[in-house]
């Protein structure tokens, strides 16, 4: 997983609420677990004029030119910046996965649903958390083309183009998770050698366990 501390990136404003799971990435597309290769289909039904297929060529399809991502300024966008109640609806980890994939490191909001927010930080994704007065500030603020947030996750806060601060709170762990890069696989792995001991301890307490797995 990729670690996340420091990253400063070009904003683009989703001014909805209540986008959910299957708006981020429709059930049609979640019949692949890799991890990778939903960014084409993020927000499938909002950037494209038609109804998009799993494992289509996306390239000629007619866009929806009214649609945010669809706009030349918002090319290289890697914070969204959204409304209350975003990632709601089923608990499908592809949505994470498609926002990744694309290109998005960070997601504001005022609210997230619960199983979306969680399985951001499995992902590497960071979801935080303003008042819907400071969303609606950086809604505004966004209207400047070019406009950039830098998000400090050690210091825990996000910071605007002219020096201002805005405060976020986190869970330290997984604060510490994202700052280091570890999913669970990642936190298990940090007890290989301990895993390894026990299991050669184990073996040798109870060897016949091992000879039936062997055949």
């Amino acid at each position: 997983m990729k670690a996340f501390t420091v990253h400063k990136g070009l904003v683009a404003p989703l001014d909805r609420a209540n986008i959910d799971t299957d708006m981020i990435i429709p059930k049609q597309f979640l019949k692949s677990i890799k991890r990778t290769g939903f960014g084409k289909n993020l927000f499938d039904e909002l950037r494209y004029l038609d109804v998009g297929q799993a494992d289509q060529d996306c390239s000629g399809r007619p866009v929806n030119p009214d649609f945010i991502l669809n706009q030349p300024r918002y090319k290289n966008v890697s914070v969204l910046l959204a409304r209350q109640n975003f990632g709601c609806g089923s608990s499908r980890e592809h949505a994470p996965w498609a926002l990744d994939d694309f290109g998005f490191r960070c997601v504001i909001a005022p609210s997230f649903a619960d199983i979306f927010y969680n399985n951001c930080f499995k992902n590497g994704l960071l979801p935080i958390v303003l008042s819907d007065e400071h969303v609606d500030e950086l809604f505004r603020e966004c209207a400047e083309e070019g406009y950039s947030l830098t998000i400090d996750l050690e210091r825990q806060v996000v910071v605007r183009p002219d020096g201002g601060e805005l405060a976020f709170e986190v869970d330290p762990f997984r604060k510490e998770c994202l700052l280091n890069g570890l999913d669970e696989i990642g936190l298990t792995l940090k007890e290989a050698d301990a895993i390894h001991a026990f299991e050669k301890k184990h073996e040798q307490k109870f060897p016949w366990l091992f000879r039936e797995l062997e055949n």
